[in-house]
């Protein structure tokens, strides 16, 4: 195993990349849109052992105050030896001073706590996806159940909203 990290989007095999997401189940995005992506990117760290992409991750961000990070994959040989948290470690290093969200699988939850990451309590998401993939996404653990409140939010006046008077209500973008 040669391991190197690059974080330049230059001289980047895309095949390679819309690989690494595609085995890791995060993407089925062809190469031309992978390399859409990342070139997008405000932060891009690339793992390669010998001359193979074998991890990707990217982050985006307004380059002062916030951060989001995406598409975090690495080929499952690889895990387990230090390489995803090295590759977490130059892209927050990137993203310095900045406040970081993060999307994850639900099964890595515990390896970006033991690296700092809180879980939060407020984030929001609106996927425009469809039926199917919303379900896998909601049975995997990926959402809260709908018009879920925590326990100290029930008597609240500002939970009364919506979601608790019309819970049939579908999303206003469809």
């Amino acid at each position: 195993m040669n391991i190197t990290y690059k974080t330049t989007k230059e001289n980047i095999n895309w095949e390679e990349v819309a690989a690494v997401l595609k085995r890791s189940h995060l993407s089925d995005h062809t190469a031309k849109e992978q390399k859409i992506v990342f070139e997008n990117s405000y932060a891009v760290v690339f793992v390669y052992d010998g001359e193979t992409i074998v991890g990707v991750a990217r982050a985006l961000s307004d380059g002062l105050f916030q951060a989001a990070i995406y598409n975090v994959a690495l080929d499952e040989e690889y895990q387990g030896k230090g390489i995803g948290r090295e590759m977490i470690g130059r892209l927050i290093a990137q993203l310095k001073g900045q406040n970081i969200i993060l999307y994850t699988h639900p099964q890595t939850v515990l390896l970006y706590e033991k690296m700092g990451f809180r879980r939060a309590k407020t984030a929001m998401e609106l996927f425009f996806a469809g039926e199917e993939e919303l379900e896998w996404m909601e049975k995997t653990g990926f959402f809260l159940p709908e018009n879920f409140r925590f326990c100290d939010e029930y008597n609240r006046p500002d939970m009364k909203g919506p979601a608790w008077k019309y819970p049939e209500a579908k999303r206003v973008f469809d």
